[in-house]
């Protein structure tokens, strides 16, 4: 028995209101039908593009994941439908259903009981990725990968000068694995008929080897092929103001290790070697307040995932979960869910169902709580940065004018400067990119 196949709907574009026609998926079997799993990974899955303007649409859906190879049964309902309890158990239901008809007489069956929840799209999607042998790292690496080829695509088209800034800026990150992930969207665009974008990318790929010194047919830098993370951080700590860098620590945070402190400690001594003792004293000094900075974050964390642990057994133990997650909703953060997580796939090892049901219903919970307790602004603000790319949040941001506000753009740069305190650099810059975004429309 086959799975069911995506159906088409009548839509209209949000940016210019011309009708089409686009394909929704509400059920993928990653087994029984690959091409709709490799669409979902590569984010293609309920996407369509207007063609009358070249708008990008995303189609909200709820969607369900099985692959009864690795006993997986992943659940995705979009906040923005905004689906009641009790119809998004019937959909699981009746998913669950057809699923368990297309299962051998002695599969397993079990883990279609405890379905697993996600609040985005993206976190179903590592959970594929990850169940397939794909690493975090490697997940993580690659989605950054991919928004920064859409940023280069995005100063270019402003022009050479600015394009030419940015890539020194973002030089450490431009690498081998940068070039071929670019050559791979090519290859994708030509296969697709995307003509304009295949045109776009290729011109990219032109400009960007021309300006690092890249070399295609053999894969190699004609020069810098030395200059690495850690050389480029050291360099940024010399060269960062003292109000900008506490900010830069928080931002290297995941670099700063043994070998950085090493590498750092060798350019003090270079420095004393050539004679430049206030160099290397300034230097030294940063390196302790980096220690401290360092020390502090660590602390924080610990500190914070501490709270998570408590609160998670608190609501765990109340008789009422919404009621008990409404009165610490001031504690329901990243640190918080990430606790849940690790207790969630804990109890999913462990074989403890019922504890698994009662974590899924926990998180669901704090995610109504969350939503809850959204001001206007920050509702939006969490839309624009559930994206994959800035293309897709720039072109939300641009079709939702009404939104635009002094408020939208004051509570971006807040949640800009929040994320980089907190070592999230990537969601910080992409924060303060809307806001600049966002002011740009108020004129």
């Amino acid at each position: 028995m086959t799975v069911a196949a995506p159906q088409t709907i009548q839509v209209q574009c949000p940016n210019c209101q011309a009708p089409l026609r686009a394909q929704i998926t509400t059920l993928v079997d990653g087994e029984r039908q690959p091409e709709l799993k490799s669409r979902m990974l590569a984010g293609q899955l309920n996407a369509a593009a207007c063609p009358t303007c070249s708008y990008p649409i995303t189609l909200g859906a709820p969607l369900i994941y099985h692959d009864a190879s690795k006993q997986l049964l992943l659940i995705h309902f979009p906040q923005q439908l905004n689906t009641r309890p009790e119809e998004q158990e019937r959909f699981i239901g009746d998913a669950t259903r057809l699923f368990l008809r297309t299962l051998p007489p002695e599969a397993p069956r079990g883990y279609l009981l405890a379905p697993r929840r996600f609040l985005t799209i993206n976190s179903l999607v590592d959970t594929v990725l990850e169940a397939d042998g794909i690493s975090r790292e490697v997940i993580e690496g690659q989605r950054a990968r991919v928004e920064l080829i859409a940023r280069l695509a995005e100063v270019y088209e402003q022009g050479d000068a600015e394009f030419s800034a940015f890539v020194a800026a973002e030089r450490p990150r431009i690498d081998q694995e940068l070039f071929a992930t670019l050559a791979t969207f090519i290859d994708a665009g030509r296969h697709s008929g995307r003509e304009d974008s295949v045109q776009l990318l290729a011109e990219l790929f032109t400009r960007l080897a021309d300006e690092v010194g890249f070399a295609p047919e053999d894969g190699t830098f004609a020069e810098g092929s030395d200059t690495d993370e850690i050389a480029a951080a050291v360099e940024r700590f010399v060269a960062a103001s003292d109000e900008e860098f506490p900010a830069l620590v928080a931002e290297l945070r995941p670099l700063i290790d043994y070998e950085f402190y090493a590498a750092l400690t060798g350019r003090i001594d270079d420095l004393a070697v050539q004679g430049e003792q206030a160099a290397a004293e300034q230097l030294t000094a940063r390196r302790a307040q980096s220690l401290a900075i360092v020390e502090q974050m660590d602390a924080e964390a610990q500190a914070m995932f501490e709270r998570g642990t408590a609160t998670l057994r608190s609501v765990i133990e109340a008789p009422d979960a919404l009621e008990a997650l409404r009165t610490v909703k001031d504690q329901i953060n990243e640190a918080f869910l990430l606790v849940v997580d690790a207790n969630l796939a804990a109890a999913d090892r462990n074989g403890q169902p019922a504890m698994v049901q009662r974590l899924l219903e926990i998180r669901n919970l704090a995610a109504q709580v969350v939503e809850e307790s959204l001001s206007p602004e920050d509702r939006f603000i969490t839309q624009l940065l559930s994206f994959e790319t800035p293309k897709e949040a720039t072109a939300l941001l641009r079709s939702s004018f009404t939104l635009i506000t002094p408020a939208l753009v004051k509570r971006l740069n807040e949640v800009s400067d929040d994320m980089t305190r907190a070592g999230r650099a990537e969601q910080g810059n992409e924060a303060r990119r809307l806001a600049r975004e966002a002011g740009a429309m108020l004129f």
